[in-house]
């Protein structure tokens, strides 16, 4: 078996054909573990990290930080026996710094990773336990605990990356894992390159931002959650600003870097590009109905105090998203056909409701959904619900967790916004808006009374859901959440 092996970027999520590389974890002539992190890549959907599929040696790195690859295309090279000696390679550079070219026998020694489906177990593309196929982090066997490696600005030399390149990357040659140079140079202190900041707390997009903008991570004081560094940060820095601490229960606000011409550029791509081409597709393709319902939900939020008051319940996180969820899974119960999908000559209705849920991150909007959400408990969603929202803000949503919705809710309330008129996720036939709960005169048994109020819209895809059903399913929704105890005792 050959002990020189290549990787290439695998398919990270249904439809992507191409990944941004973020960040090495690695350099050349790093010994690796198995199943250790070795580079960050960022898809239309996701930033993720990606594990090594064998232990040894790098050998070479094929793409710079910032290059775009295409699913298939080489990243990097592996020596899996690095004791046995040096690989049999010809170098001959020119003088201007070419790359070495491999000899015949060291191209003929290359053996590169097999086609999915024939991946070995445990291993990304490979078949797991569970009948699972893990094609990113968190999935699979890991029997290590590995640690990102900090990154150097030291460039290896020519000689330290002469590896036996593989046949089927000679049409991209493959470069020395050199960061990318900064969009503009700002010399970091103690010759660090800008933006590395080892030991600063700061999301992969944010880094590279920091790396593009020349901005150094150490010299900034983090506005965001446990003191991390935001995207706003890194922007205000670049701008000259100093960026200080925000108080508790604010956001900062963005500085936006504008040129000579005082205008600024940003570029379309990633989730921001995934989310416009989805959006434009859905808009002009189902004809979108929305309806509102402005509902007194005053019990409701009694009731969550209750819930949080029980013992068993008292460690976990509790919002009014869950009873509007709750809400959502039960409403489908009574009106199945609104968790359907329209297939052009049939409608295909769902038994099972992944349950989406809009959520603002700094990459951009993204809709992670909870598996068969109406199989779950009420304690179950909850759980579920936490996890989603906390993986979505630290930036490590997968795209298997983005993918296979039927139904989505978005809560514009948490921005203080009373409703909205969603648009369609693609594939899907409703989305819900959850505006923000107010305290408003409210007529209740009779009399004017401060109540707990607020406003849901649903928008539908009217091929397949009518008027009459639209108004149907959202009613159901406002009858729960107006007294969801009455409303589980009857519906369950």
């Amino acid at each position: 078996m050959s002990r020189l092996k290549t990787f290439n970027l695998p398919d990270l999520g249904e439809g992507l054909t191409e990944g941004e590389i973020l960040s090495w974890l690695v350099k050349v002539d790093d010994i690796i573990e198995l199943n250790q992190p070795i580079v960050e890549v960022e898809t239309a959907k996701a930033a993720v990290e990606i594990p090594a599929k064998w232990a040894g040696r790098v050998q070479a790195i094929f793409h710079p930080e910032g290059t775009t690859v295409e699913v298939g295309s080489p990243i990097i090279a592996i020596d899996t026996d690095p004791d046995a000696g040096p690989l049999d390679t010809t170098a001959s550079s020119s003088a201007g710094g070419d790359l070495p070219t491999p000899s015949a026998a060291a191209l003929a020694a290359v053996e590169v990773a097999p086609a999915e489906g024939a991946v070995e177990p445990g291993l990304v593309g490979g078949p797991a336990p569970g009948g699972r196929t893990p094609v990113l982090v968190g999935y699979g066997p890991r029997t290590t605990s590995a640690k990102r490696r900090p990154r150097k600005s030291a460039v290896p030399t020519q000689a330290s990356a002469a590896p036996a390149i593989p046949a089927q990357a000679t049409a991209a040659a493959p470069v020395v894992p050199a960061q990318a140079a900064p969009a503009r140079a700002v010399p970091a202190p103690n010759g660090h390159e800008a933006g590395a900041a080892t030991g600063v707390l700061a999301k992969p997009p944010v880094r590279k931002l920091a790396r593009d903008l020349g901005v150094d991570l150490r010299a900034l004081t983090g506005s965001g959650p446990l003191g991390s560094v935001t995207r706003e940060d890194v922007q205000r820095a670049a701008a000259g600003a100093v960026a200080e601490p925000a108080s508790v229960g604010t956001t900062a606000t963005a500085a936006a870097s504008f040129g000579a011409d005082r205008e600024q550029r940003i570029p379309v791509k990633g989730v921001r590009k995934l989310t416009a081409e989805n959006m434009s597709r859905s808009a002009f393709t189902a004809p979108h109905v929305t309806e509102f319902l402005t509902v007194d939900v005053t019990r409701a939020m009694k009731a969550l105090d209750r819930l949080r008051n029980r013992r068993e319940w008292r460690e976990v996180r509790i919002s009014p998203l869950l009873l509007v969820a709750k809400a959502v899974l039960l409403a489908v119960q009574r009106h199945p056909m609104v968790n359907s999908t329209w297939a052009g000559d049939e409608i295909v209705v769902k038994e099972y409701v992944n349950l989406g849920i809009a959520a603002a991150t700094d990459r951009g909007l993204i809709v992670p959904n909870v598996k068969d959400a109406g199989r779950l408990t009420l304690r179950e969603l909850a759980d579920a619900l936490t996890e989603l929202v906390q993986t979505a803000k630290a930036g490590r949503t997968t795209p298997a967790d983005m993918s296979g919705g039927t139904l989505t809710i978005t809560n514009v309330g948490v921005f203080g916004v009373d409703s909205g008129t969603p648009i369609l996720p693609p594939g899907e036939s409703a989305i819900l808006a959850f505006g923000a709960i107010r305290e408003m005169p409210w007529v209740h048994k009779g009399k004017v009374r401060p109540r707990q109020v607020t406003t849901l819209g649903l928008s539908f895809d009217h091929r397949i859901i009518d008027g009459e059903l639209g108004s149907k399913f959202l009613r159901d929704i406002g009858d729960f959440l107006t007294d969801p105890e009455a409303a589980l005792l009857a519906w369950t």
